[in-house]
């Protein structure tokens, strides 16, 4: 679903994630056409580095709460 809020509306995916001045600054490239397309993929780039910290954090949850 956050992909697809990412494609049409790039500027609140990125609101959502809590980057607000991100998400304004993604928002005025969005507004001229050629720039929705990097808007975009700032997006979908951030959406993925988002999971992508999500799951290293719980790998690293896992991995203490069995050493100790």
């Amino acid at each position: 679903m956050r992909y697809v809020i990412a494609f049409f509306f790039p500027w609140l995916s990125l609101m959502l994630q809590g980057k607000i001045l991100s998400g304004i600054i993604c928002l005025l490239l969005q507004l001229t056409i050629i720039g929705w397309i990097p808007a975009f993929l700032w997006a979908v780039t951030s959406l993925n580095r988002m999971y992508a910290d999500r799951r290293t954090n719980k790998i690293i949850k896992e991995m203490k709460s069995k050493h100790v």
